[in-house]
């Protein structure tokens, strides 16, 4: 299993890869984003990670393991649809509840460049999959992704690695399986709390 821990306050850590959650406090107009963020994550001791931002609550993480041929891979996610998009479909609707989908994606042995390409393009795939299979509707638009969702791939260092891992191979079908399941889980979530959401608001107006 791949192992996180939660630090601070916002964050959740999983070898060095940083969840923050912001909110529009946390980026003040009048400083670069990026000054703002280097600064939370310097103030967290969390200024050599890799970071994935979101404003969705990162408790409401996903963890999802498969094994296929003894080829373990393992996802952590948090998703956010709010601002969902159809590609190629850009919307011009103002966002309230921003969200995102970030996916760090674990294997459990060594991969060439190559094959950490055709990772990525699995994890990307799958998500887009899952959020399909799930249908959601943004403006009259089938959701397969938010506009600013990341991945991030890690692996063990080695001299042989995997020369590839696309879907043909054990690898790439424990990594969509993972990803498939994790982002399955988020999306039925989020879609709970988002219409929870949905309704304070409305109450709140009236």
């Amino acid at each position: 299993m791949l192992s996180w821990s939660l630090t601070k306050p916002g964050f959740q850590v999983a070898q060095r890869v940083a969840w923050r959650e912001v909110r529009n406090a946390d980026l003040p107009p009048t400083e670069d984003p990026r000054t703002s963020l280097a600064r939370l994550m310097g103030d967290a001791d969390l200024g050599d990670a890799v970071l994935l931002v979101t404003s969705r609550d990162i408790t409401r993480y996903h963890l999802a393991q498969a094994t296929v041929e003894g080829d373990a891979a393992t996802c952590l996610a948090t998703v956010g649809l709010s601002n969902g998009e159809r590609v190629g479909q850009r919307s011009r609707d103002p966002v309230w509840l921003p969200g995102t989908v970030n996916i760090l994606l674990h294997v459990g042995r060594p991969l060439s460049d190559g094959a950490f390409v055709e990772t990525v393009s699995i994890v990307a795939e799958a998500r887009t999959a899952a959020i399909v299979d799930a249908r959601v509707e943004i403006g009259g638009a089938l959701v397969t992704g938010s506009g600013t969702d990341c991945i991030v791939v890690a692996a063990p260092l080695g001299e042989e690695p995997e020369r590839f891992a696309g879907m043909h191979t054990a690898i790439g079908e424990a990594v969509g399986a993972a990803v498939t399941q994790a982002i399955r889980e988020g999306v039925a979530v989020w879609r709970q709390d988002f219409f929870k959401a949905v309704a304070e608001r409305k109450s709140a107006a009236e």
